[in-house]
């Protein structure tokens, strides 16, 4: 049985050209690992749901999540402020 997400990626691109894939089914968890491929530098290649890759809008929108949520999980932390602080002086949803 495929999974419903596979995401395809480069840990340490200046050093390395092997590509993995991580899969879920769970779009949850596929935002939490676009996260972590961000905060680490990872390059990632491509998404794909249900094994066709997902349209360039549906990339960039789940890029785009992934990256307000992490930068909403780093002003919380950073400045010691809950998520509903973050969203009102931010703008950035949890």
């Amino acid at each position: 049985m495929l999974s419903k997400f596979a995401i395809d990626y480069i840990l340490f691109p200046q050093h390395n050209e092997r590509i993995s894939t991580h899969r879920t089914d769970d779009p949850v968890e596929a935002e939490d690992f676009l996260m972590n491929l961000l905060s680490s530098g990872s390059r990632i290649v491509a998404i794909r749901h249900s094994a066709a890759e997902i349209e360039p809008h549906q990339f960039d929108r789940m890029v785009k999540v992934a990256t307000e949520r992490l930068a909403s999980r780093m002003l919380s932390v950073s400045l010691d402020i809950d998520y509903a602080t973050v969203k009102h002086r931010f703008g950035y949803s949890a």
